[in-house]
């Protein structure tokens, strides 16, 4: 007789300790300082499929464990996409992997973009510099489904040409005349031909129905508030806006404090909140 299966929960359940080794399969260079790493299975044990926001922790051998976004398509389970930022001696020896090299992961974890919650009213989609990486999952699901949303706009920015990740998706998206992009850098260079400037300059510019919108937003937390301050000038409300903080996430269970913002663990209650939750504590430079 054939043994039962297991269902999701029993698995995301086992997968929240289990370590899942993944190989190396594609290593590319987004930046000085970030690359975008496609894994697979190392033992063709796949982990649980992830929902567009949630994070894996994955652990270098010998150096230590890290949280780090899913950056590529939740439609495409079979391999799994991180795009990481060599800022530590984790995340560099991440980073440091090269192809065929062995990385072990945890996940996936964390709350999701409420991606449903858009249906049928605009969607305003919000990025600052890597914040880029946690959103890509949900701009490929209002891509893949774009019947089910009205308008999409997509504002993009960062410190210089040489720091935006992700470029032939940028161009892809560009191409397409259901969605509106906007990219601007803090500072172009003889080469630049986009907009400069923070990319909240840009927000009033798109053809999008305040009242009527959804938003999702992630990015450095200064660019955060701000932008929430400017969707709410033109009509968003805050229980329509949605930010993925992942600031200071570390253990990925709630059991260090690293990541703790008054009452909420980013990484137990997060990364994705809706700002109406957040944004009295946001405003506390103390948390």
């Amino acid at each position: 007789m054939e043994a039962p299966q297991p269902d999701r929960a029993s698995l995301q359940r086992d997968s929240a300790t289990r370590f899942y080794p993944y190989r190396v399969r594609q290593k590319r260079s987004e930046s000085s300082d970030t690359v975008t790493l496609t894994l697979e299975p190392a033992d063709g044990d796949p982990m649980p499929g992830f929902k567009p926001g949630q994070f894996n922790m994955i652990y270098a051998y010998g150096v230590g464990e890290v949280p780090i976004s899913i950056s590529g398509d939740a439609e495409e389970p079979d391999v799994l996409v991180h795009t990481v930022r060599a800022v530590g001696a984790v995340s560099r020896a991440i980073c440091a992997a090269g192809k065929g090299d062995v990385l072990a992961l945890r996940g996936p974890f964390g709350t999701e973009w409420p991606i449903g919650e858009a249906e049928g009213r605009d969607v305003v989609i919000v990025a600052g510099g890597i914040g880029l990486a946690p959103l890509r999952p949900a701009i490929y699901q209002v891509v893949h489904h774009r019947d089910r949303f009205r308008r999409a706009v997509l504002f993009y920015g960062a410190r210089t040409p040489e720091d935006l990740i992700f470029r032939k998706d940028l161009e892809n998206w560009r191409k397409r005349f259901d969605l509106h992009v906007y990219v601007t850098v803090d500072r172009g260079d003889a080469a630049w031909r986009g907009y400069v400037g923070v990319v909240t300059t840009l927000i009033h510019r798109a053809p999008f129905e305040p009242p009527n919108s959804t938003a999702f937003v992630c990015g450095p937390e200064v660019m955060i508030r701000f932008t929430a301050l400017e969707l709410q000038r033109m009509g968003v409300t805050p229980d329509r806006m949605h930010v993925s903080l992942e600031r200071n996430m570390k253990c990925g269970c709630g059991f260090c404090g690293h990541c703790q913002a008054g009452p909420v663990f980013v990484c137990r209650d997060g990364p994705v909140f809706s700002y109406d939750r957040v944004h009295d504590l946001m405003a506390i430079r103390e948390l």
